[in-house]
């Protein structure tokens, strides 16, 4: 299949991890979600070879990278390097959604073409002003 589409609420209840990758097939990188209850602490964790980004969905995250510590709220964004250690938690009022993206390998340079390359002028407009109407 060439595509999927879920929720994380289609992918478990209560809190803790929402395994991503399988149920949707991806295979080119590991993907997960963590919904935490207010007051909830992360695992203080490393990874050999897999850097993450987070990305805060809803409520309020600390994140503890090396000795530093950051607050970050929705839309908030964190990368990691493979073998920093890290942890985060939740210091808001409510639950804390936390979508998290890993990979090893880099960055494989910018590779989307246009499927009608009549859409190019709608590309460069969107890449500007965020419509491509």
């Amino acid at each position: 299949m060439t595509h999927a589409f879920g929720s994380l609420d289609e992918l478990g209840d209560g809190y803790g991890f929402r395994k991503i990758r399988a149920p949707l097939g991806v295979t080119a990188f590991g993907v997960n979600a963590i919904v935490m209850p207010p007051g909830g602490q992360g695992i203080h964790h490393y990874h050999d070879t897999q850097d993450e980004l987070y990305f805060v969905h809803q409520g309020h995250a600390r994140f503890e990278v090396e000795g530093d510590v950051h607050e970050l709220g929705p839309g908030g964004l964190c990368h990691v390097e493979s073998t920093a250690p890290r942890r985060f938690s939740n210091v808001g009022d409510g639950d804390l959604v936390v979508l998290i993206v890993g990979g090893k390998g880099g960055y494989v340079e910018r590779d989307g073409q246009l499927v009608d390359p009549a859409d190019l002028e709608k590309r460069q407009r969107f890449g500007t002003t965020g419509d491509a109407s």
